[in-house]
C-alpha cells in the first residue's frame, strides 16, 4: 500500500477537521461572530444582525441588540436553536461548555487540577463514585466556576496580587502599549474551565489600554493525557500584556497536558469563542509558543484557517508531532545497536560518527549522564531519550499523588499509557484491545547515505540492517527498567536506557508494520501538517545543534517543504534563526510581534492582495547573531537547503542535520509513515547503493533482511 509521499490527494480530500477560514458564518442578515453556527458552546453566541428585530426559538429578543447591530444571544438550549431576523433564519447548534464539539467522546479517567489553578475544588457532577473525590460527591469532568482577580507587575519583574483595599503598591510598574498609552501595569485575570481544561484570559485592567489585538499563547511539552493539566506562568505573557494585547491560554492547548491536536483545536476554538463573547471581535489573533506550542500553530492554522489564529510565531517548532514519532522511534534501536549489539566496532566510540545512523548531531565533548558524565553524546540521547517508552509503552505510568483521590481505586492502572491510546478515537482500537499504531520501519535501509558516501562498509551496512530490530506490539510490552523506573536502579541488571526489553531483536531481526488504518487516520484527521496554510508565519528558533537540543533546526525547512509540496508556494512563511553559541541570548519574538503587526495592518488595509502580497519589507528570511544583530536577510539567505543553489549566508552560518530516515534516503520534509517498496533487485539496478554492487551472497543477505523489498522514496 502506498502512503508516501506525504501528500496523497485522495487522503487530503477526506480530511475531516478542516473548516472555512471565517470565524463566523452568514445567512443573509444574521452573522455569528464567535464561532461557526454549528459549533456554538456554553449556551450563548455573539451575533451581528442587519435589522432591528431578532427572535430565538420564536421568542423576541430584539432588546438585546446593541447600536452596532451585535447581540449576545443567551439561553440557548442543547442542540439546534433557530434565530430569525426578518426573513433570514439561521440554526445555531449548541454544545456543552464542557464539550465535546467534534473531538469525540470524553476521555476517562480524567485527573482534576482546578485547586492547583486557584479555582477551588471541581464541581460535583455525580454520586456514582466516579472521578475525583470532592466534598459532597465526585467530579468526572473537572468543571469549576470562573474567578476574576487583579494582579500587577512589580519592579522585581514578578506578578503579584493587587491589595484588596484598592491601594497602589509601592512597587507597581507602568507599561506603554503598542498604541502609545502609558498605564499602570495592572492585569485583569479571568480563570475558569472550558472543554474540561483550565483557561485564563488576561489583559490590562485599564480597558482603554487594550490594543484590540490578541496573543494566543500555546505551550509545549509531551504528555499522554487523562489529565486536566497545570496552569503555569505562561498565561501571564509579559511580551504581550505589556504591549496591550489580551492573552489567551488553556491547559488544553499545552502539549505537556496531551498531544491530541484535534482535542486541542476544539479547545482553542472554544476559548476564542468565549473571549469574543466577553470582549468582542479582535483586530487579529497571533499565536506565540515553542515546540509543541509551535506545532499547534501550524496544525490549527491548517485545520481551521483564521478561526483560531490569524498569524503565527512558532518557536522551535516541528511540522507536527505524529510524524516525529517516525524517526524518534528509531533512536533507541540505533543507540542499542551502537552501544551493545555492535559495541566492538570502534567507529561508535567516536560519537560524531553516530550522525551517520541517526542523522542528528553527535558530539565528542557534550557530557553524557548515562555514561557517568563522560564526554560523548548525541541528540537521540540528550534530546529524545525516554520519549520512545513514553509514546509506545502502555505499561509506563508516571504516577502523581493526586491519583489517590481518583475513584474507583486503581483506575489509573486501567489506562494504556501510549500516544496511540490517548488518541484511540482517531487511530482506532485493534482486535487485541490496544490502540492501533502507525509506527513502521519495514524496508527502511538505515545508514544508506553513509554507505553511498563510503563512511559505512557494505559489511557494516548489512549487519546494521539485519540486527537493528524494531519494537514489540503494545500488548507484549513490559514495564521499563532503570532509569525510567527509579526503584529498579539499585539492581545494575535493570539498567536499560534503550528500552531493549521491549525490542524485537535477532538476526535478521523482524521489522514492525504500522497499522494502515492508523496511518490513514493520521492523515485524514488533520494531525499531520500537510502544508495547506495561508496565514502570516514567522518561524523562529535559536540555533541549538551544538547543544544536542531536541529542537533540531531542519524542522523549519521541513515545514516549508511541505508547504511547497502542497501548492508550490511558501511565501507566507519566513524563517529566522538566532545564534545560541555558546549560550542562548537574544529573543527575536518581540521583533516578530512588531513585524506581524505591520503585516496584519497591511492585510486589513488591502485584503484583496492576500497574505503574501501584503508582506512588509521586514517579513523576510533572516538570521541573527547572539546579540540579536542581523547577519543576513533576504530571499537567498537559506539557499542550498531546499534547492541546489550555492549556500546562502545563513545556510553557511548554521549547518543543518537530518534524521535517521533522511540518512536512510527519505525526504527532508519527513512524514512518510510507511514507504513504497521495491524489490532488492530493482534497487540494485537503479543504483540505490552507489558504487557498491552487491555480489550474489550480499544480494541474498539483503533479500533476507528485506523480504518484502526496500524503501523507494
Amino acid at each position: 500500500m502506498k502512503i508516501a509521499p506525504l501528500l496523497v490527494t485522495v487522503l487530503l480530500s477526506t480530511t475531516v477537521v478542516a473548516a472555512p477560514a471565517s470565524a463566523g458564518a452568514k445567512n443573509d442578515d444574521i452573522e455569528v461572530l464567535s464561532s461557526r453556527p454549528d459549533q456554538v458552546t456554553g449556551g450563548d453566541a455573539l451575533v451581528r444582525v442587519h435589522g432591528r428585530r431578532l427572535t430565538l426559538n420564536g421568542r423576541d429578543i430584539s432588546d438585546t441588540l446593541r447600536p452596532d447591530g451585535t447581540a449576545l444571544v443567551t439561553g440557548l438550549r442543547p442542540g439546534p436553536n433557530e434565530l430569525r431576523a426578518g426573513h433570514a433564519r439561521l440554526t445555531l447548534r449548541n454544545h456543552p461548555a464542557a464539550g465535546p464539539v467534534f473531538s469525540g467522546p470524553h476521555q476517562y479517567p480524567f485527573l482534576c487540577r482546578t485547586e492547583q489553578a486557584g479555582l477551588g475544588e471541581p464541581l460535583v457532577d455525580n454520586q456514582d463514585g466516579q472521578g475525583y473525590r470532592v466534598a459532597g460527591g465526585w467530579s468526572r469532568d473537572c468543571e469549576a466556576r470562573p474567578v476574576v482577580d487583579l494582579i500587577y507587575r512589580a519592579t522585581d519583574g514578578t506578578f503579584k496580587p493587587m491589595p484588596a483595599d484598592g491601594t497602589r503598591p509601592a512597587d507597581l510598574t507602568q507599561t506603554t502599549t503598542s498604541d502609545g498609552r502609558t498605564v499602570d501595569y495592572v492585569v485583569r485575570r479571568e480563570r475558569g474551565t472550558s472543554n474540561r481544561f483550565v483557561y485564563a484570559i488576561t489583559m490590562l485592567a485599564d480597558e482603554a489600554a487594550w490594543n484590540r489585538k490578541v496573543v494566543y499563547r500555546f505551550d509545549g511539552g509531551v504528555a499522554i493525557g487523562h489529565d486536566q493539566g497545570r496552569l503555569p506562568g505562561g498565561h501571564l505573557y509579559h511580551d504581550g500584556l505589556s504591549r496591550g494585547y489580551a492573552v489567551l491560554y488553556s491547559t488544553g492547548t499545552r502539549t505537556d497536558t496531551h498531544y491530541n491536536l484535534i482535542l486541542g483545536g476544539e479547545t482553542a476554538l472554544m476559548l476564542k469563542e468565549l473571549f469574543i463573547e466577553r470582549h468582542g471581535v479582535p483586530l487579529y489573533t497571533v499565536g506565540v509558543g515553542g515546540s509543541g506550542g509551535g506545532i499547534q500553530q501550524y496544525v490549527y492554522g491548517q485545520n481551521y484557517g483564521t478561526r483560531v489564529i490569524d498569524a503565527a510565531i512558532p518557536q522551535y517548532s516541528y511540522p507536527d508531532m505524529v510524524t516525529q514519532t517516525i524517526h524518534v522511534g528509531d533512536c533507541e534501536l540505533l543507540e542499542y545497536y551502537m552501544d551493545v549489539t555492535d559495541a566492538a566496532n570502534p567507529k561508535w566510540q567516536n560519537w560524531e560518527n553516530r550522525t551517520l545512523l541517526i542523522g542528528m548531531n553527535g558530539s565528542a565533548t557534550v557530557p553524557n549522564p548515562y555514561r557517568g558524565g563522560a564526554p560523548g553524546s548525541d541528540e537521540c540521547v540528550a534530546g529524545w531519550r525516554g520519549l520512545t517508552p513514553l509514546a509506545l509503552n502502555p505499561t509506563w505510568q508516571q504516577p502523581d499523588p493526586l491519583w489517590a483521590r481518583m475513584d474507583p481505586p486503581g483506575v489509573m492502572t486501567t489506562v494504556h499509557w501510549t500516544h496511540w491510546d490517548d488518541l484511540k478515537t482517531i487511530y482506532g482500537v485493534g482486535p487485541d484491545g490496544y490502540a492501533r499504531s502507525a509506527w513502521d520501519n519495514v524496508g527502511v535501509q538505515y545508514g544508506l547515505t553513509a554507505l553511498r558516501a563510503g563512511q559505512l562498509t557494505p559489511a557494516e551496512f548489512l549487519d546494521l540492517n539485519a540486527r537493528v530490530g524494531s519494537w514489540k506490539a503494545a500488548r507484549d510490552m513490559v514495564q521499563e527498567g532503570c532509569p525510567f523506573v527509579p526503584d529498579r536502579c539499585a539492581d545494575p541488571a535493570q539498567f536499560d536506557p534503550w528500552s531493549a526489553r521491549n525490542m524485537r531483536l535477532g538476526d535478521p531481526a523482524p521489522r514492525t508494520t504500522g497499522d494502515r488504518r492508523a496511518i490513514l487516520a493520521s492523515l485524514r484527521s488533520g494531525l499531520v501538517f500537510t502544508g495547506n496554510i495561508d496565514i502570516p508565519i514567522i518561524d523562529w528558533r535559536h540555533y541549538l545543534e551544538d547543544q544536542l537540543n531536541m529542537h533540531n533546526t531542519h524542522q523549519s525547512f521541513a515545514s516549508r517543504k511541505r508547504m511547497l509540496n502542497f501548492d508550490g508556494r511558501a511565501g507566507n512563511q519566513v524563517i529566522w534563526f538566532t545564534d545560541a553559541r555558546p549560550a542562548v541570548a537574544s529573543d527575536a519574538t518581540p521583533l516578530a510581534l512588531t513585524v506581524i503587526d505591520r503585516w496584519m495592518a497591511n492585510i486589513r488595509a488591502f485584503p484583496r492582495r492576500g497574505v503574501v502580497d501584503n508582506k512588509p519589507a521586514s517579513a523576510v528570511d533572516r538570521c541573527f547573531d547572539t546579540a540579536g544583530q542581523e547577519i543576513a536577510a533576504g530571499p537567498s539567505v537559506w539557499n542550498g537547503i531546499l534547492d541546489a543553489r550555492p549556500p546562502g549566508a545563513c545556510t553557511q552560518r548554521f549547518p543543518l542535520y537530518g534524521t535517521s530516515r533522511t540518512v536512510a534516503g527519505g525526504p527532508i520534509e519527513g512524514g512518510v509513515f510507511a514507504c513504497e517498496r521495491q524489490p532488492v533487485a530493482a534497487a540494485i539496478a537503479r543504483g540505490v547503493y552507489g558504487s557498491w554492487h552487491p555480489d550474489a551472497a550480499e544480494r541474498a543477505r539483503l533479500e533476507q533482511i528485506h523480504p518484502t523489498g526496500v524503501c523507494r522514496y
